[in-house]
C-alpha cells in the first residue's frame, strides 16, 4: 500500500501586501504634508539662492542648527521651563474656574441669560487691551503674565461649556425625568457626557491662546521665557535664533494640541465630533 504525499498549499509572500500598505501611508502622508513639505523647501531653496534675502528668512538647515545648539547647550532650558510654568498655571486656573463655571451656567438658564451680556463683552475685549490694566493692578512679575493669559484662555472654556450643556439633546433628559433619575444622575450619565466633545473644543481653543499670550507677555518686561527670547534675538539681530525659538513655540503648540485629541479621542469614541 503506497502512501500519497500531500503537498501544502503554496503562501504568497507578504511583500506585496506590505508595498501596498506602504504604498498608502505614502499617500496618505503626501496628501496630508506635501503642500507643508514643498513650502519648507522652497523656503530651503529660495534663502539658499538667494531668491529671498537670507539675512531675514535664513535657510532652514540655519535655523534648525541653531535650534539643535540652543537645546543642547541648555540655553533654552530655563526659558521652556518659565513659559510652562506661566501658560501651564493660567491654563490649569482656566480649566479648573470654566469648565465647572459653565456647567452650572449651562443648566440654569436665567443666570446664564444674566451674565451672558457681560461675557460677551469681555470676551470681545482683547486681552492684550487689558494687559496695561494688569499690570497697574498686579505689577510687572509674574503675577500679570500668569493673569492675562488665564483670562484669554478663560473664555474659550467657558462659552464651549456652556454650548455644550445647551446643546444636550433635551429628550434623553425628559426620558430620564420621566423614569425617577434624580438630578445629579442626570447630571453625571447625560448633560455631562453629552458636553465633553463641546468642551475640548473650547480647550484646545485655549492652548493655543495661550501660547499666543504667553508671547505678547513675555515680551513685555520679561527677561526670561521663549517670548523673550524672540524679541531679544530680534534686538540683537540674531535672526536664526528666534527663528528657532518660534519653532520651538510651534513645536509645543502642536504636541498640546495632539495631546489634547488623543485625550478627547480616548472619552469620546462614541461622537463623531471625535474623529
Amino acid at each position: 500500500m503506497t502512501f500519497q504525499t500531500i503537498d501544502p498549499p503554496l503562501r504568497l509572500p507578504a511583500l506585496p501586501v506590505l508595498s501596498s500598505r506602504a504604498g498608502a501611508l505614502a499617500r496618505a502622508g503626501l496628501k496630508r504634508f506635501g503642500l507643508l513639505g514643498g513650502f519648507l523647501l522652497f523656503w530651503q531653496v529660495a534663502a539658499t539662492n538667494g531668491w529671498i534675502n537670507p539675512t531675514i528668512f535664513p535657510p532652514l538647515d540655519t535655523i534648525i542648527a541653531a535650534l539643535w545648539n540652543s537645546l543642547t547647550s541648555g540655553a533654552y532650558m530655563d526659558d521652556i521651563a518659565i513659559s510652562l510654568q506661566r501658560a501651564g498655571l493660567a491654563y490649569g486656573a482656566a480649566i479648573l474656574l470654566g469648565i465647572p463655571l459653565g456647567l452650572f451656567m449651562g443648566q440654569i438658564k436665567p443666570l446664564e441669560q444674566a451674565l451672558d451680556p457681560i461675557l460677551q463683552f469681555f470676551r470681545q475685549t482683547s486681552a492684550l487691551a487689558l494687559y496695561p490694566v494688569f499690570i497697574l493692578l498686579l505689577g510687572l512679575g509674574e503675577a500679570s503674565k500668569v493673569f492675562v493669559i488665564f483670562w484669554a484662555t478663560l473664555f474659550p472654556i467657558l462659552l464651549a461649556t456652556i454650548g455644550g450643556v445647551k446643546e444636550v439633546d433635551r429628550k434623553l433628559v425628559e426620558m430620564a425625568q420621566t423614569f425617577g433619575a434624580a438630578r445629579l444622575t442626570i447630571f453625571r450619565r447625560i448633560i455631562l457626557p453629552a458636553s465633553v466633545p463641546a468642551i475640548f473644543v473650547g480647550l484646545r481653543l485655549s492652548a493655543t491662546t495661550a501660547l499666543l499670550l504667553l508671547i505678547a507677555a513675555e515680551m513685555i518686561g520679561a527677561n526670561k521665557g521663549l517670548g523673550f527670547q524672540v524679541m531679544n534675538a530680534q534686538y540683537n539681530f540674531q535672526i536664526p535664533q528666534m527663528f528657532a525659538a518660534i519653532i520651538l513655540l510651534a513645536l509645543f503648540g502642536l504636541a498640546a494640541n495632539a495631546l489634547l485629541v488623543a485625550l478627547q479621542r480616548r472619552l469620546c469614541r462614541w461622537s463623531e465630533l471625535a474623529r
